[in-house]
C-alpha cells in the first residue's frame, strides 16, 4: 500500500523548511504566494492529507504529556506511570494516559486524539500488534511534523527517537547464571515469541549463560507462548502448555520464566505435579511485581526499575521540549537502566 506523504517529504522535495510547508498549506501571510502556490500544487499532486498528529506543534504549548501504554491493571506500566507523573509535575508538566490494550488501531487513534491540540510530545510502550505488523508509520508522522516522542520498554531500531530500555540481556543471564551457580542441571525457558523485543532478548540472555557454562541448549526446554491470547484471561491454556513443558522434560529443575505471570504459573504447576520448591525445582521470573513478593513460596525475580525509567523517559520529552534544536540532524538517546536480581523463596 503506498504510504502518504509527509511534510517532511513535501520540505526535502521543494528544499524549504518543514514550517514553511505547514504554513504555506494554511494559507499563512507569512509565506509568499509563489511558495504557497508551489506547495500547494505539490500535496495536491501528492494527495497530502493534514494527519491530526502534531496539530498541537510548538506554539500551542499545552505543558501537557501524552503516555500510550498496552495495559493499564499492569504493574511495570503503573509504576512507569508514576515515575513520568514525578517528573512531569515537578517541572510543571501534567500527563494524560492513553491505552492501546495491545491493539495497533486503538494506539494510532489514541494518538491522534491526544495530539490534536492536548498535548505537547509522548511517551509510550508499543502495542503487541503494532510490532507483529511493523507498521510504525503513525510514529514516524508524529515526529515528521514536529512533536517528539520517547518510547519505553517495548522499542523498535527503525524509529529514530530517544529511547529508554532496561538491560533484558543482562538481567535474563544473571538469572540463569544464579539457577546454574545453584547447581540446576536442566534449566527451562518459558518465553514468548521473538516479535516482542524485550521477550527477544530475555531469550538471548539465557541462551548466553548457558553456553558460558558449557551446557548444551535444548530446544525442548524453550517453550515459546503466543501472547496474543490474554493469559491473564486463559490462565488454564497458560498451566496446560507449561504442565506439558513438565511432563515433556521430567528432569527440569531450574526454571526462567520472561515475566511474573509465566514464573508464578510454573510454581503452580510444579506443585500440582508433586514438585517442591525450592527443593526440586528453582523459578525466576522477570519484574518485581506486588504478586512475586507475596506468592508462596515468594518469587525470586529480576527487577526493571519501572519508576526509574519513567522518570528519565519523562526528562528525556521535557528536555526535548524545552530545548531548540538548531542542528540539521537531531540526536537521540537511548538509555539503558541496569536490573538487580532479587532472590526469595523460589530459590535456593
Amino acid at each position: 500500500m503506498k504510504r502518504k506523504i509527509t511534510l517532511k517529504q513535501i520540505a526535502r522535495e521543494l528544499d524549504v523548511s518543514i514550517s514553511t510547508v505547514s504554513k504555506a498549506l494554511r494559507n499563512s501571510p507569512e509565506i509568499s504566494e509563489d511558495t504557497k502556490q508551489k506547495v500547494q500544487a505539490f500535496a495536491k499532486l501528492y494527495n497530502y492529507k493534514p494527519n491530526n498528529i502534531a496539530l498541537s506543534l510548538k506554539n500551542r504549548k499545552t505543558n501537557t504529556i501524552g503516555i500510550i501504554i498496552p495495559e493499564i491493571v499492569h504493574h511495570f506500566f503503573s509504576k512507569v506511570i508514576r515515575g513520568v507523573e514525578l517528573v512531569a509535575n515537578k517541572r510543571g508538566y501534567n500527563v494524560i494516559v492513553g491505552l492501546s490494550n495491545e491493539s495497533f488501531s486503538k494506539e494510532v487513534i489514541n494518538m491522534e486524539m491526544l495530539a490534536n491540540g492536548s498535548i505537547d510530545g509522548f511517551i509510550l510502550s508499543i502495542s503487541k500488534e503494532t510490532l507483529q505488523l511493523q507498521d510504525y508509520h503513525h510514529f514516524n508522522e508524529t515526529m515528521d511534523q514536529g512533536m517528539p516522542v520517547v518510547m519505553f520498554d517495548r522499542v523498535v531500531s527503525d524509529i529514530k527517537c530517544d529511547k529508554v530500555i532496561v538491560n533484558d540481556f543482562g538481567g535474563a543471564k544473571r538469572a540463569v547464571e544464579k539457577l546454574i551457580s545453584n547447581n540446576c542441571k536442566q534449566i527451562a525457558l518459558i518465553t514468548t515469541k521473538d516479535y516482542v523485543s524485550v521477550g527477544k532478548l530475555r531469550t538471548q540472555g539465557y541462551m548466553e549463560a548457558l553456553k558460558e557454562s558449557g551446557f548444551e541448549l535444548k530446544s525442548s526446554l524453550i517453550l515459546k507462548l503466543d501472547d496474543r491470547l490474554d493469559y491473564e484471561v486463559h490462565l488454564e491454556a497458560l498451566e496446560k502448555e507449561i504442565e506439558q513443558l513438565f511432563k515433556s522434560n521430567t528432569a527440569i529443575d531450574g526454571v526462567f520464566a520472561v515475566n511474573e505471570l509465566y514464573a508464578l504459573s510454573a510454581m503452580k504447576v510444579a506443585r500440582k505435579l508433586g514438585l517442591e520448591i525450592p527443593r526440586d525445582v528453582q523459578v525466576i521470573g522477570f519484574t518485581d511485581g506486588v504478586l512475586s513478593k507475596h506468592s508462596t513460596p515468594s518469587l525470586s525475580t529480576v527487577s526493571q526499575h519501572a519508576q526509574i525509567m519513567g522518570e528519565r523517559a519523562a526528562d528525556l520529552l521535557i528536555n526535548k521540549l524545552e530545548t531548540v534544536s538548531t542542528e540539521a540532524e537531531e540526536e537521540y538517546q537511548t538509555i539503558v537502566i541496569e536490573t538487580d536480581l532479587i532472590e526469595r523463596e523460589s530459590t535456593k
